[in-house]
């Protein structure tokens, strides 16, 4: 969000004479204002400079080890996304290429989850995860009030039980859809939602249980299958029948090739819909993500929208209306690009890497490992009882060379709990984890030199978390 400094704030932005090479008087001469429009037009190469020298502050993609969203692709991914940034997603009449490539992804993703008939399974791309899971949440909604009519009209108020570890777009869905939000905190060495505890917190104004596969706090999965067994067994003793939804922003693109044993998709009768997002282990730039039902009766129709002033009678179920459509091709090229052995292999090499990587910074000695990186390629570790330094500590060090490894709490009922997470991507290389490893174990001696965690001598921690 951009914050309007105030009128009185006059700065300027002031450019190199040598930008523009017939008129480089002008080009000294040139300072526009930063907050409110110039009287004139600038020149396309000073304004391209100032902005692009201002972007050098950003950090270094390559070493962003904190957001799980793709930071690289392939030049041929970046042109054709390039050709196509005119293409508004939601004209298909006027696209209908684009359009048709949307279908092959949703055909592609029914086919990878074992969707029981990938032909009539329902789904459409979205901004990313958090609009596909709005999709979803709504769907469970008006699913719950269909077959609760009369005691939604007397008063009756839906639940949405899940783990305190979700996504904050979850919580947001629950406040903008007047939802409760039930969440079942952490506790003990359990860092996200069980199945005992699932169970526990559904009645009959449940419209269904969140399940995630992969949490963003520690990489780890939720026990998918445990959790659908359970919700069985309540079903069998009280005939209350809550679907699932999977929240698969990260695994979903990621078990199908690693863990394509592992039952958490649609081969679980009670899974009813699933996401993902296209930008994060889909491998592809911001913003894709994608929602995909089992079939038609799990969406309900209500929920579909139809227009007929873009050309021709086209229906719509996502949140937003005009969206980009160059996403939606890149991520067809990358399923195109790589098949099923490219995408295992990708997958798998981010894996190797958080393994060794986690293996390499537990051998150190001063930290205790929570997860490995042998689900999501993703680990989480805080420091050990009997050093001088805490995990902010670490992080800020670290980003004094560069590296972006986020430091943060965990929630309820494990506040007392302060971790490091790092993220392994396409493109994070064993030679990038070996410098890492280089820093981080140059850093060491400083760190134990401290008298105390900075935090208790007056320095406030910085805390980051990116899902």
């Amino acid at each position: 969000m951009a914050l309007h400094e105030g009128a009185a704030d006059d700065r300027r932005l002031t450019v190199s004479p040598f930008i523009g090479a017939a008129d480089p008087l002008g080009s000294m001469e040139l300072a526009p204002p930063v907050h409110r429009l110039a009287q004139g037009p600038v020149p396309a190469d000073s304004a391209y400079q100032l902005i692009h020298d201002e972007l050098m502050l950003d950090g270094n993609a390559k070493l962003n080890l904190a957001t799980f969203v793709t930071t690289s692709m392939e030049a041929q991914a970046t042109r054709l996304m390039t050709e196509c940034l005119d293409k508004n997603m939601i004209d298909k009449d006027e696209y209908p290429q684009t359009a048709e490539l949307e279908r092959r992804c949703v055909a592609i993703l029914a086919d990878l989850w074992h969707a029981p008939d990938p032909s009539s399974s329902i789904g459409c791309s979205t901004t990313g995860s958090s609009e596909a899971c709005m999709l979803a949440g709504l769907a469970l909604k008006r699913r719950w009030m269909a077959r609760n009519a009369e005691r939604y009209a007397a008063g009756a108020r839906p639940n949405l039980v899940m783990g305190v570890n979700v996504q904050v777009c979850w919580e947001k869905f629950c406040t903008f859809w007047e939802v409760e939000a039930r969440t079942a905190p952490m506790e003990g060495e359990r860092y996200h939602l069980g199945a005992e505890q699932a169970v526990s917190l559904c009645d009959e104004d449940t419209i269904g249980v969140v399940a995630i596969l992969g949490s963003t706090f520690d990489g780890s999965y939720e026990p998918v299958a445990e959790i659908c067994a359970a919700l069985d067994g309540l079903q069998d003793r009280t005939g209350l029948d809550v679907p699932v939804h999977v929240d698969g922003a990260s695994g979903g693109m990621v078990a199908p090739f690693l863990d394509p044993d592992l039952p958490w998709d649609f081969r679980l009768p009670r899974v009813s819909s699933i996401n993902t997002s296209g930008h994060k282990y889909g491998l592809v730039y911001p913003g894709v993500g994608w929602a995909l039902w089992r079939d038609k009766e799990a969406l309900p129709e209500e929920l579909v929208f139809r227009v007929n002033y873009l050309g021709g009678e086209m229906p719509t179920f996502a949140l937003n209306f005009s969206r980009p459509g160059a996403e939606v091709i890149a991520q067809y090229y990358t399923f195109l690009r790589l098949g099923h052995d490219g995408f295992r292999a990708v997958q798998q090499a981010s894996r190797d890497v958080a393994l060794y990587l986690s293996g390499a910074v537990e051998a150190l000695g001063c930290f205790r490992l929570l997860t490995r990186g042998d689900e999501l390629p993703v680990f989480a570790f805080t420091t050990t009882g009997d050093v001088p330094f805490d995990v902010f500590d670490v992080s800020r060090r670290l980003r004094e060379r560069g590296w972006q490894v986020p430091a943060y709490s965990f929630p309820a009922n494990r506040t007392d709990l302060a971790v490091l997470r790092v993220v392994c991507r396409n493109g994070f290389s064993r030679d990038l984890a070996d410098l890492l490893l280089a820093d981080l174990t140059r850093l060491l001696p400083e760190l134990r030199s401290q008298p105390g965690p900075l935090k208790d001598l007056g320095v406030p921690a910085r805390t980051a978390f990116h899902h």
